[in-house]
């Protein structure tokens, strides 16, 4: 009796045990082990909508912040490339932690970063490949020979997007700054977001967060938007400059948030003797709605970079805080090229160093082969209607030996000094021009004709042709992993 009650026993547990296997090896069961199937919708405005959409997770991407996922992005752009005359492509970036090195973008494509999707730049050299420096440089800027590759880089574009629902791009630059400054590096740092001699640009509703060196930077193209961006940097972190454009006509700066260790935009066109034989000048740009902390920097420079030239350059609605000029040109003997028909207007400054700030002694020279006869023209500069308060220096506004700085008109600015002040606060030399109500009395460089002669300096009524771009309103949903 007891061995067939033990007998019994032992059949009944390899029954349950096979019903378990079954269980566990059934389609069901397997089925539910599998990726759990998530449906995302969005809507957002972009100069062209796509008519294809994937995601990241459908080339292999991982969200972990562990697993770089540089084969994974440039095996999908290189996929939706084939949809370019069939409506384009977008890439969808879902929320993760998504672990890159430098990939390239292709043309009438859409790169789209999910509002909790964090790209984070490789901290591994072998995934930035090395290019040769910019022709209008003709050397790299930390460095003689090339440069890294932008993290998210593209060249000979057309129709290009890179966007999302504020979604983040971490340079995690603190590896690359300390390189920097033990001087360990052979090549140019990574900037963030490079597109070079390419045309219909649009960069927006993005965080930019601790770039290896500049952040944004537009070279060789044309008709351009950068709008709603975030940008945050250590302030002392070395040249986190904020958006570059540099050889690029017809670009609209709008709406962006700026934290930076360097120039928050800085406008530029070419270095030395290498800027003036290639001769791409930046011209009809226009920056609206910007707020930049830099205590070691300005809000806008004009430079040092200026050897193509610079052109047409309108700002209005600024806000400075802390920073240590609002309106700098940089510029020195050798650099050759202009900088002219400037308008700056409704620019409210708190607590800076300098208000207006000309240089024309900056120096920096891209190698000793630079022409010493080589004189930048800086002509018909106009700032007015601001206000500034906690403020050390006025203006610093120094020009050029027999090249003087001329067409300066200030008018309707208010500078409310800081306690500490400088007790001279305007200090001028080389230069030529006009005020109008400007507070405190500027130098007899720029004489005010009175009352009775009030003048106000030029900002131009008419738009410029990026402004009569209407963005489109698109609408997508995607299923993703």
């Amino acid at each position: 009796m007891k061995l067939l009650w033990k007998s019994h026993m032992k059949i009944s547990r390899l029954v349950l045990a096979i019903i378990l296997v079954a269980l566990m090896l059934s389609p069901e069961r397997c089925e539910s082990r599998k990726a759990k199937i998530i449906s995302t919708s969005f809507e957002y405005s972009a100069i062209n909508c796509r008519a294809h959409s994937v995601s990241l997770t459908d080339f292999g991407g991982v969200g972990d912040g562990n697993t770089s996922n540089t084969k994974a992005f440039q095996s999908a752009i290189n996929h939706l490339s084939q949809y370019g005359s069939e409506g384009g492509a977008q890439l969808y970036v879902p929320a993760g932690k998504w672990l890159t090195g430098s990939f390239n973008l292709t043309s009438h494509f859409t790169l789209y970063l999910d509002k909790d999707a964090v790209l984070l730049a490789s901290q591994d050299i072998s995934e930035w490949p090395v290019i040769e420096p910019l022709p209008s440089y003709g050397r790299g800027r930390d460095a003689a020979a090339g440069r890294f590759t932008s993290l998210i880089f593209g060249t000979n574009l057309t129709d290009v997007i890179v966007t999302g629902d504020n979604g983040t791009i971490d340079g995690q630059g603190e590896f690359w700054w300390q390189q920097f400054h033990k001087k360990k590096l052979k090549y140019t740092r990574p900037y963030l977001i490079e597109i070079m001699f390419s045309e219909n640009i649009q960069i927006s509703n993005l965080t930019l967060l601790d770039s290896p060196s500049w952040n944004i930077h537009p070279v060789y193209s044309s008709n351009i938007i950068v709008k709603g961006i975030t940008i945050i940097a250590p302030v002392t972190s070395p040249n986190t400059d904020g958006i570059n454009p540099d050889s690029c006509t017809n670009t609209k700066i709008e709406d962006c948030y700026i934290v930076s260790g360097d120039d928050c935009v800085a406008v530029k066109s070419g270095w030395d003797e290498y800027g003036i034989k290639f001769g791409w000048p930046t011209k009809q740009l226009v920056i609206r709605r910007l707020t930049c902390i830099s205590p070691f920097s300005a809000t806008i420079a004009l430079g040092s970079e200026m050897s193509g030239g610079i052109q047409d350059v309108r700002a209005e609605d600024i806000t400075a805080i802390h920073t240590e000029s609002g309106i700098r040109i940089k510029t020195a003997v050798g650099r050759g090229g202009y900088v002219k028909d400037i308008y700056v207007q409704k620019m409210t400054m708190h607590t800076m160093k300098w208000a207006f700030w000309m240089t024309g002694n900056y120096g920096s020279h891209a190698d000793t082969h630079y022409d010493p006869n080589a004189l930048p023209e800086i002509s018909n500069i106009n700032y007015r209607d601001m206000v500034a308060d906690n403020v050390t220096m006025a203006a610093r506004l120094e020009g050029i030996s027999n090249d003087p700085f001329k067409g300066i008109c200030i008018s309707n600015v208010t500078i409310g000094m800081a306690v500490k002040a400088k007790k001279q606060p305007w200090t001028c030399t080389d230069i030529e021009g006009v005020t109008s109500g400007v507070t405190p009395q500027p130098c007899n460089l720029l004489p005010d004709p009175g009352s009775e002669k009030i003048t106000t300096c030029d900002f131009p009524t008419e738009n410029l042709p990026v402004d009569n771009l209407e963005l489109k309103k698109c609408t997508y949903s995607i299923k993703h992993a």
